[in-house]
C-alpha cells in the first residue's frame, strides 16, 4: 500500500529564478525539478506551463498554479512541493553592444572617482602627517616627503584592493566570495522578494470593508 502510494506521488521543486528568450515556451522541467514515477515522468516534464510574450520582462509562477496545472492533468495523483514557492521568470534581450566612447567615458568616471575618494580621505585622516611622524620616530630626521612610507603604502593600497575583491581582471584567486559578490547577492535576494510580491497577484489580496 505504501508503495503504491509512493508511485502516486509527484515531487516538485520549483526553481528560484530561470532566465528565457523571448517568446520562448517553457516546460515543466524548464522551471522545476520534478520526481515521479517513470511511466509518466517523461510526459510530465514536457508540460508547457508557459509562453513568454513579447512583452513580458519579469513573470512569477506560483507553486500553487502548477499544482492546480498538474493535478488537473493527472488527477490519480498527488502532488507534493518542497523548495521556493515561487519561480522568477526573467525574459533576457539581446543586449545592445557599448560604444567605445561610452565605456571610455565611465572608466574615466570611475577611476577618477575612486581616485579623490582615497585622496580626500588620506585628507581628512591626515596621512601625510602621519607618515611624517611615523619616519621621524624612526629615523629622527624630518622630511617633507618620506617616501620609505609612501610608496609600500602605495602598492599595499592596490594589493589590499585585489584581496578584498578577491579578482585580478577576471580571475578569481579563490573560491571565496568577495565582500562585494556578498553584498550583490544580497540584493539579488531583496529585489526578488520585492518582485514576488509586487507581480504576484496571488501574494497579496484586497478586501473590500463593504
Amino acid at each position: 500500500m505504501e508503495v503504491n502510494l509512493m508511485e502516486k506521488t509527484i515531487y516538485i521543486r520549483m526553481r528560484n529564478r530561470v532566465q528565457v528568450k523571448p517568446e520562448e515556451s517553457l516546460l515543466l522541467k524548464d522551471i522545476a525539478q520534478i520526481i515521479a514515477s517513470e511511466d509518466i515522468y517523461e510526459q510530465l516534464a514536457a508540460l508547457q506551463v508557459l509562453k513568454v510574450t513579447p512583452k513580458d520582462h519579469i513573470h512569477i509562477v506560483d507553486v500553487m498554479k502548477v499544482i492546480e496545472f498538474i493535478t488537473g492533468i493527472y488527477r490519480d495523483h498527488e502532488v507534493q512541493a518542497v523548495g521556493p514557492p515561487q519561480t522568477i521568470i526573467e525574459v533576457i534581450y539581446k543586449k545592445k553592444g557599448m560604444s567605445i566612447p561610452f565605456f571610455i567615458l565611465v572608466w574615466f568616471l570611475l577611476f577618477f572617482g575612486a581616485a579623490l575618494t582615497i585622496m580626500n580621505f588620506h585628507e581628512d585622516v591626515s596621512m601625510q602627517t602621519v607618515h611624517e611622524r611615523l619616519y621621524y620616530i624612526m629615523t629622527g630626521k624630518e622630511v617633507e616627503k618620506p617616501l620609505l612610507f609612501q610608496i609600500p603604502y602605495s602598492i599595499g593600497i592596490g594589493v589590499g584592493m585585489v584581496l578584498f575583491f578577491n579578482h585580478v581582471f577576471k580571475k578569481r584567486l579563490n573560491e571565496e566570495p568577495s565582500p562585494l559578490e556578498v553584498e550583490m547577492f544580497n540584493y539579488q535576494q531583496s529585489l526578488d522578494q520585492y518582485v514576488i510580491l509586487h507581480e504576484n497577484k496571488e501574494s497579496v489580496k484586497h478586501i473590500d470593508d463593504d
